[in-house]
């Protein structure tokens, strides 16, 4: 057993919510990811998320839920992942509203996405943004900077053109395997910089 009476065991647990800006497919996917990584997850989605999965892909919301293995209302101020005594190893919101964001930078939370993510903050656990709005104003700026100096990281979705993605697709595989090595699992689809032989390839010392 670890420290606290912990099992070894005992699978990771991660928090995922899904507010209502556009590109729900980064939450959609790290759910498949964290999946296939073993990791337990507990999602909670907005409303306007939910319409934005309408909007953007052709799946229902419930389809999208059926991918956690927790669902929580985004109105149920009990659910286990509001309380800072349930254990995980922190959160990704993703995509992140600047509605969602605002909430959380000023700890005036209005549904269970941003109690879940302050819950992160005050519990000091690792809390990642993938913040979607440009261009971006002084306001936009100012919670962003109050958040990373509460502890959170901000992480906007940029795509890296070195990975030389072919489709949407791998763009999304490649921002949802970073936000994953925020958390120190290393997902198999993201292709990194100086690991291809032919690219990026560190010269070794005399050649």
């Amino acid at each position: 057993m670890e420290r606290g009476g912990r099992e070894k065991s005992e699978r990771e647990r991660l928090v995922i919510g899904l507010s209502g800006a556009s590109g729900v497919t980064f939450g959609i996917r790290l759910l498949e990811a964290v999946r296939e990584l073993g990791i337990e997850s507990h999602l909670v989605m907005t409303k306007p998320a939910e319409m934005t999965i309408g909007y953007e892909t052709s799946t229902t919301p419930k389809q999208v839920a059926a991918k956690a293995d927790y669902n929580y209302s985004v109105s149920d101020f009990g659910a286990a992942i509001a309380s800072g005594s349930f254990r995980t190893a922190g959160m990704i919101v993703a995509p992140c509203s600047v509605r969602s964001m605002s909430e959380i930078a000023t700890g005036v939370t209005t549904s269970l996405l941003t109690r879940a993510a302050d819950v992160c903050l005050k519990e000091r656990r690792r809390l990642v943004l993938m913040v979607r709005e440009t261009p971006l104003h002084l306001g936009h700026l100012r919670s962003m900077a109050a958040l990373a100096e509460m502890g959170a990281i901000i992480m906007p979705p940029v795509p890296a053109f070195y990975a030389e993605p072919h489709t949407l697709g791998d763009m999304v595989d490649h921002m949802v395997g970073r936000a994953l090595d925020l958390f120190g699992h290393d997902w198999p689809q993201v292709k990194r910089w100086g690991e291809d032989g032919s690219k990026g390839k560190r010269r070794k010392k005399g050649a």
